[in-house]
């Protein structure tokens, strides 16, 4: 089955988990932006809308802003043929301590269920999520929770390259979800494309 890849800012670099998981998933690709030191979410969204659109029933494995990406695609098109999605240590948008006015466009983070199965991955000492935060996001989401101790941004600098653990969580959302899907077309007045 096809696992869409979906990095944060400044993309994934040769030592992160993502670069290892491309190399390792024969059936992976990247949803690759046109520039990952600036995101715009309009544009972001439409490049993520395009790759669902051309693999319907893909597992989306996210990271940090790419995990707000997914959220908020889940809330404008419901719809979405997504298989799954893994998210991993989550960007918290809202948080005004950190996140600059390019990045908190990606919010407000949506606090209602996914049409899919999911699954959040937390840090208990990410510097860009909350624990707690977190917590309550899995549970608005509808995802399985997963506590990965003091993991930091569960990124390269972090520790993750290799990750094997990863590949067993995305497995464990493969599998019908009981839900109907209607058929998905991703149009541009949907997607904002100028944001």
């Amino acid at each position: 089955m096809t696992t869409l890849i979906i990095p944060g800012l400044n993309g994934s670099g040769p030592g992160h988990w993502q670069s290892w998981w491309l190399a390792e998933d024969g059936d992976a690709i990247l949803v690759e932006q046109d520039d990952w030191r600036n995101p715009r979410p309009g544009a972001w969204q439409s490049r993520l809308a395009d790759a669902i659109a051309a693999a319907p029933g893909a597992t989306l494995i996210a990271h940090s802003l790419g995990c707000a990406l997914v959220a908020q695609l889940a809330r404008i098109w419901p719809e979405a043929p997504i298989g799954g999605a893994l998210l991993v240590a989550p960007a918290d948008v809202e948080d005004g301590r950190w996140a600059t006015a390019e990045l908190a466009a990606f919010g407000p983070l949506p606090v209602r269920a996914f049409p899919f199965k999911s699954t959040l991955v937390a840090s208990r000492n990410d510097p860009y999520m909350a624990f707690d935060r977190s917590a309550q996001l899995a549970r608005a989401w509808g995802s399985t929770f997963v506590d990965l101790g003091a993991s930091g941004h569960i990124n390269a600098e972090s520790g993750f390259g290799p990750w094997p653990r990863g590949l067993d969580l995305a497995a464990r959302l493969s599998g019908p979800s009981g839900l109907a899907r209607p058929a998905f077309a991703p149009t541009p007045a949907r997607l904002g494309k100028g944001a």
